[in-house]
């Protein structure tokens, strides 16, 4: 059982940058997809960024490339989401997920473990 825990939500003016991290516990950290998802109120769940097991393959959701950069540090069990260029429609609570199966995957389906989120609010 992986347990994920994010944090470094909070507020932020629009242009402005924020890094959310998420650590894991329980699981072969490195053995797990991760990748980040994001849920505005009255939305669905959104994909917004995955990164393979070795950090070789990123991808990106079309509304955050250029703008958000994905990263893991396997000796420290985290997966980073760096996002610059903030813009108010990025306001969202942001969950990190870890998909066990090989391969990546942009669906929420496809993940078997997902934190409880963290709130990033952008200010126009």
């Amino acid at each position: 059982q992986v347990q994920l825990v994010e944090s470094g939500g909070g507020l932020v003016h629009t242009g402005g940058s924020l890094r959310v991290s998420c650590a894991a516990s329980g699981g072969t950290f490195s053995s797990y997809a991760m990748g980040w998802f994001r849920q505005a109120p009255g939305k669905e769940r959104d994909f917004v960024a995955v990164i393979g097991r070795s950090a070789g393959t990123t991808y990106y959701a079309d509304f955050v490339k250029g703008r958000f950069t994905i990263s893991r540090d396997n000796a420290k069990n985290t997966v980073y989401l760096q996002m610059n260029s903030l813009k108010p429609e990025d306001t969202a609570v942001y969950y990190c997920a870890a998909r066990a199966p090989p391969g990546i995957s942009y669906s929420v389906s496809q993940y078997d473990y997902w934190g409880q989120g963290t709130q990033v609010t952008v200010s126009s």
